[in-house]
């Protein structure tokens, strides 16, 4: 254990990983006499490889019935900054990798990150593009935003809305976002949907986005201060090859990863400068449109897929909130389908019919019949009524 922990010294670390590991040593003066208990195997001999090995010691290695309880909040912090370590290292590869290294990375890191689904996502949201934030019905709108909620149908959103960003927590943003929705579309219509966009272009979203929010004065005489990380998800979401989604919690490892001056929250200004500017020097970000199908997908979202290189638990996919509502839905009883049933009153015609049509036990010959489906719903019909109907027509 000792040579692991002081291999670092021996490894060519940059600024910011010596910080790091200089910082983690204070917490791990605090965990030594447990740390030297646990047989060491692999040496690593990268600092991301010290970062993660140490990491899966924390995690499985300590035996945490050993612990004081002062010790635990060290051990959190050790975590934390071995995290931030291993996100700062992969990006650091970020800075300099040509294009191949990049979409290899990415595939690489497929399982971990979730990256059909954050995908699918992205292709739900492309097909959203074609109306206005003000033409899309509410969960179609908080799906664009970043929330998701027990109302977004599993069948229906395949995907956990929240992947890159989450705007769950933003209530103010929320509240105007479905008061005053024709403002967000004026924001966004100042960022084209096509080629780069400039810095005049982004200004006139950032003054129309802020305007949003100074003016409403209902709790704050001076009106609200306007959240760059929900920006961020709405920028990102019209344009992913152009906008990395931010959070709070992401803007510390960007910054440190990607070698920028740390900002906060509400610095429109550093966002754009800083963090898109330095994107915008990397190599992969030059890349010409691949003519390649599946590079092609990845091309077009390049610049939001810069979170695959933050440091992902083994365990991130499993916390989806659509396996989470996927899942609820499977294992439900009887009452638990009835509370569901009342949920959906709120769905628009097709996505009470696509939910009924995604049951297993619906033949194809039903499902090709969608169109007239959703007519006689519309006419008041039952979903359930017009399915069953259809089956003693056309077969069992």
């Amino acid at each position: 254990m000792r040579k692991l922990l002081s291999s670092p010294n021996k490894m060519a670390l940059s600024d910011v990983e010596n910080s790091l590991y200089q910082k983690s040593l204070t917490y791990i003066a605090e965990l030594s006499l447990n740390l030297m208990a646990v047989k060491v195997i692999n040496h690593p001999e990268d600092f991301l490889g010290w970062c993660v090995e140490l990491l899966g010691i924390c995690k499985q290695g300590l035996n945490r019935d050993l612990l004081d309880e002062e010790q635990l909040k060290p051990l959190e912090k050790l975590m934390s900054v071995l995290k931030l370590g291993a996100s700062a290292s992969q990006l650091k590869m970020a800075r300099i990798a040509p294009w191949p290294i990049f979409v290899g990375f990415i595939e690489q890191q497929a399982e971990l990150h979730a990256l059909e689904e954050r995908l699918c996502l992205l292709d739900y949201v492309r097909e959203l593009e074609k109306n206005s934030l003000v033409e899309m019905t509410d969960l179609d709108r908080l799906a664009f935003a970043g929330k998701h909620t027990n109302q977004h149908s599993h069948t229906v959103y395949d995907f956990d809305i929240e992947w890159f960003a989450s705007t769950k927590g933003v209530k103010v943003f929320h509240t105007l976002l479905a008061e005053q929705t024709d403002k967000f579309d004026e924001a966004l219509s100042f960022i084209p949907l096509t080629g780069d966009v400039t810095p005049a272009q982004y200004q006139q979203f950032v003054s129309a986005y802020k305007k949003i929010f100074s003016a409403y004065t209902k709790n704050k005489a001076r009106g609200e201060k306007a959240p760059l990380a929900a920006a961020s998800r709405l920028l990102a979401m019209r344009r992913p090859d152009q906008f990395i989604a931010i959070t709070n919690t992401k803007i510390d490892m960007l910054c440190q990863g990607l070698g920028i001056v740390k900002f906060n929250n509400f610095d429109f200004e550093s966002y754009w400068q800083d963090l898109i500017g330095t994107m915008r020097t990397f190599a992969w970000w030059h890349q010409s449109e691949p003519s390649d199908a599946r590079e092609r997908k990845l091309w077009q979202a390049r610049a939001i897929l810069v979170d695959l290189f933050l440091y992902a638990d083994e365990d991130l996919a499993f916390h989806s909130n659509y396996l989470r509502i996927r899942d609820k839905k499977l294992s439900s009883s009887v009452s638990s389908h009835k509370s569901l049933r009342r949920v959906r009153v709120k769905l628009t015609t097709e996505e009470i019919v696509d939910e009924a049509l995604a049951e297993s036990e619906v033949p194809d010959y039903i499902k090709n019949k969608r169109s007239s489906i959703i007519n006689e719903v519309k006419k008041g019909k039952k979903v359930e009524h017009v399915i069953n109907l259809m089956r003693a027509i056309f077969g069992s």
